[in-house]
């Protein structure tokens, strides 16, 4: 049979999904396993996974390269791909949110600086507020520090960026955490493999 192939986000999240996956009875190793390779199959033959930059994850599963993949729920927002998001696994928990310096008030008319340009765009405009978002890839809570902005969107874990920074969270737009995704096609396709995998992971989420 064939492998249901799940596509994964490289880096760290990698080592907190692998107990996730582990109390659901996937084997691992492979996954764990400490070499370059993007393409690594379990030792059952069951599953197949595919390491990936996070952003990349939703369009190989959009696509059907993957079943299934693992995805911020901030990525899916930002992008707004057509998938199916069948369990939130609770891992990689943090939050979107609205920050500026310390003691600063937004004006009316603010320019928002952010990883994020959908997400501020509609979370401002939802509130009546034209905003200028400006779209900056990296060191976001530099923006208002130096005036290119009057505030910044983004994720946001324990806050001690924030407060190293001077800057101060004035409100979260959403909670953001990592989510099951499907392709819609494939999700229906295979359904009898893919649906025992879920409760599977339902069940060690607790």
């Amino acid at each position: 049979m064939k492998p249901l192939t799940i596509a994964v986000p490289k880096g760290r999240i990698i080592k907190t999904l692998a107990p996730l996956f582990e109390r659901a009875g996937l084997d691992t190793a492979a996954l764990l396993a400490d070499d370059r390779r993007l393409i690594r199959e379990s030792a059952d033959g069951k599953y197949r996974f595919l390491l990936l930059k996070p952003d990349d994850v939703p369009t190989y599963v959009e696509y059907g390269t993957a079943d299934l993949g693992i995805s911020g729920r901030d990525t899916l927002l930002e992008r707004r791909y057509d998938l199916y998001q069948p369990l939130d696994l609770k891992v990689g928990q943090c939050r979107m949110v609205v920050a500026t310096v310390a003691g600063a008030v937004i004006p009316e008319l603010p320019r928002i600086a952010t990883k994020f340009p959908r997400i501020a765009t509609e979370h401002f405009a939802e509130k009546g507020v034209q905003a200028e978002v400006i779209y900056v890839q990296g060191s976001v809570e530099l923006a208002p520090l130096v005036g290119l902005a009057d505030a910044i969107v983004d994720l946001v874990e324990s806050g001690a960026t924030l407060r190293e920074n001077n800057l101060v969270e004035t409100e979260t737009i959403c909670q953001i955490s990592s989510v099951l995704i499907a392709n819609r096609s494939l999700f229906k396709l295979r359904h009898a493999e893919i649906a025992p995998l879920i409760e599977k992971l339902r069940a060690a989420i607790g």
